[in-house]
């Protein structure tokens, strides 16, 4: 800061306390008090402390911060979601709808909480960052948040389709898959009870489907009842690509309890420009064996093969193995078999006791099915059920034929040949672990979709379009901070580190140098994506009022860190004006 005279014409200069500032290469400056009402010995002093030379009583007794708001982490992600233009996406024209909008969506980014907590977070009085005094939007309750989600609503379609339009080209790989999330309550008629992915199966709970690029950058997000099969949210995605965004090819890549042969031949089959990627079932890939499709000395030296068969007409078949894969599913067998076999004998044992044995078909048929539904080994078992017995052992040969398939998948594309590589195809299957990425990041570490406490459908979608808009903020974040987040930063160096697209991913030398030292090679610390964001919170915005009689309070922005500063020089952000 520094005090600037400014010629005023025949009347005495302006004196103006003001703030200076580097951005793109240029100075600017801006007034943050007019000392013009300041005697001359009280503006010299002023300007002694701000240079350094000279020191009046007490530094630290000379000011009060009467107030310190967090700003660094808020001021970021606002900057970058207006550098990528997403608050034009959700509406040209600006409006207190929008920016409440834009509020909402950085909060469940810097700290999720429910819309009360947000409304009291933007509130002058309790604010809990200067998100509210940025966006201009402090005296906003919770009715007006929910107005506003509303509004967003209304324009989920446009702005999809704006995103389609930036993120889709036409023959574009598109990742889709589903998950779902438990609900507080039983007022919305989208919660259903249903299978559940969170181990909540007492909840109701919605279902989930996300449209990303090849890349895992989302551009499309629809909720379902929660008691939705998962193949049948696929024709809706497919009229929603083909139709709003206006894709006459496209590649849509989804896994083997998505994209089921029923799906094939009602949806996608038959119709010029869809192509499909996926992997066929467990069951599928036996038959092919059967048949002499492949066999498994084929793979004796080598984990890739093309091949076809009758029952995949026009459609090109991977064969894949992996030995990791393998041992992990003959580890995971093994164990399920004995925790089955503990249940059974806990079963025969309830049986055989002398004192209120199990008796009759029906009730002991209905707790050893109950066991097997758990563990799913039914097949694995033959069982012998009387009235007053019960036997059981393992099926060895159906053990064994399951046995010696472990590590094989089989990766299933219409895509030609010359248009899409062997290795392509099995890369790009493997690439929905992007979507996977997106759903943890939604669901628990990042944006914590759940729990969901909207009673009325049209709230329940819009704050999952809300969490969809934040986690396509945070995938752009991430993709700017790789250099100092534990992510890997060198993906060609990793690929180079891996044998077969088959075999398992490994990280790059770059990324587990990260990882062991927690440095990065320039000596930077090494920090999550949510520890930087607590960082950058440190970054506050003070409320200084000088003790000299008369001098007006004025706002002073804490200094970055030199590692606050390396962030925001990754994101093409300024924090000032």
């Amino acid at each position: 800061m520094y005090i600037e005279r400014v010629p005023n014409r025949g009347s005495r200069p302006a004196v103006l306390l003001r703030e200076g500032w580097r951005e793109d290469g240029k100075v600017k400056k801006r007034t943050i008090a007019n000392l013009s009402d300041w005697p001359d010995h009280k503006i010299d002093a002023l300007a002694a402390v701000l240079k350094g030379n000279a020191v009046v009583g007490d530094i630290d007794q000379a000011f009060d911060v009467v107030r310190s708001l967090p700003h660094g982490h808020v001021a970021a992600v606002l900057r970058l979601l207006e550098k990528i233009k997403l608050d034009q996406v959700i509406s040209r024209s600006p409006c207190r709808e929008r920016d409440l909008c834009l509020a909402m969506l950085v909060a469940r980014i810097t700290a999720p909480g429910s819309k009360l907590a947000i409304a009291r977070g933007l509130s002058e009085e309790t604010a809990d960052s200067t998100l509210g005094e940025l966006l201009a939007v402090q005296n906003a309750d919770e009715d007006q948040c929910y107005a506003a989600m509303d509004w967003l609503l209304e324009r989920q379609a446009s702005i999809e389709s704006a995103l389609a339009k930036r993120h889709l080209a036409d023959g574009a790989l598109v990742l889709y898959d589903v998950t779902s999330t438990y609900f507080e309550g039983r007022h919305c008629p989208l919660a259903k009870l249903g299978h559940s992915r969170d181990g909540k199966r007492e909840n109701p709970q919605i279902v989930i489907g996300l449209l990303t690029n090849a890349q895992g950058c989302p551009v499309a997000v629809e909720v379902f009842d929660g008691n939705t099969g998962d193949p049948t949210t696929l024709g809706p995605q497919i009229k929603k690509l083909r139709e709003r965004f206006g894709l006459k090819r496209v590649v849509i890549v989804g896994d083997r309890g998505m994209i089921t042969d029923a799906r094939i031949r009602e949806d996608l089959r038959g119709v010029d420009g869809l192509d499909w990627i996926t992997c066929l079932r467990a069951p599928a890939v036996a038959k092919l064996l059967e048949r002499g499709s492949f066999q498994l000395s084929l793979f004796d030296k080598r984990d890739m093969a093309e091949i076809v068969d009758v029952d995949f007409p026009g459609e090109r078949l991977v064969v894949c193995k992996n030995p990791l894969l393998a041992q992990e599913r003959s580890r995971k067998r093994q164990e399920l078999l004995a925790a089955t076999e503990r249940e059974l004998d806990r079963v025969r044992a309830a049986v055989a006791r002398a004192v209120r044995p199990l008796r009759g078909k029906d009730r002991i048929g209905l707790r050893v099915g109950k066991l097997l539904g758990r563990f799913k080994m039914g097949k694995h078992f033959k069982l012998t059920i009387e009235d007053d017995s019960f036997r059981w052992e393992r099926d060895e040969p159906a053990i064994t034929a399951e046995a010696s398939l472990d590590g094989f998948y089989v990766v299933r594309t219409t895509v030609l040949a010359e248009k899409l590589p062997t290795a392509d195809v099995v890369r790009s299957y493997k690439s929905l672990a992007h979507v996977e990425r997106a759903f943890r990041s939604l669901k628990t570490v990042e944006l914590h979709i759940r729990p969901i406490h909207h009673r009325k459908e049209e709230r329940v979608r819009a704050h999952v379009l809300l969490c969809m808009l934040a986690y396509y903020v945070e995938w752009h974040m991430r993709q700017a901070l790789t250099p100092i987040l534990f992510d890997d930063d060198d993906r060609k160096g990793a690929e180079t580190r891996r044998e077969s697209v088959v075999a398992p991913a490994r990280r790059s030398e770059r990324a587990e140098s990260k990882a062991l030292t927690k440095r990065t090679d320039a000596g930077e610390p090494v920090q999550s994506f949510r520890s930087l964001l607590r960082d950058l919170a440190t970054i506050a915005k003070n409320r200084i009022q000088p003790k000299a009689p008369g001098a007006p309070a004025f706002e002073m922005i804490t200094k970055p860190t030199s590692l606050q500063q390396r962030a925001l020089d990754l994101l093409g952000v300024q924090l000032l004006p």
